[in-house]
């Protein structure tokens, strides 16, 4: 996968993120609507932590292609 890939995946994660929030306004989620919103977020924390990996590999002369998309696990065990 190609950084431009990831970053085109990351648009439309966040795009559909927007459109979740903006349909609800301030009355809140549903239980499926929050479900969903967590899924899009440990899936964008994966496409910055694939795109992070890669930009890294390049910095470091090391093939960018062979960054793997790590799991949701690991990505969200990270300490801010």
């Amino acid at each position: 996968m190609e950084d431009r890939d990831t970053l085109q995946r990351i648009n439309q994660l966040v795009d559909e993120e927007h459109e979740l929030l903006r349909q609800h306004g301030s009355d809140g989620l549903d239980q499926a609507d929050r479900e969903r919103l967590d899924h899009l977020q440990v899936e964008l924390d994966r496409c910055w932590d694939l795109l992070r990996q890669r930009r890294a590999r390049r910095e470091f002369g090391v093939d960018p292609d062979d960054a793997q998309p790590r799991s949701e696990r690991t990505v969200e065990g990270y300490l801010q």
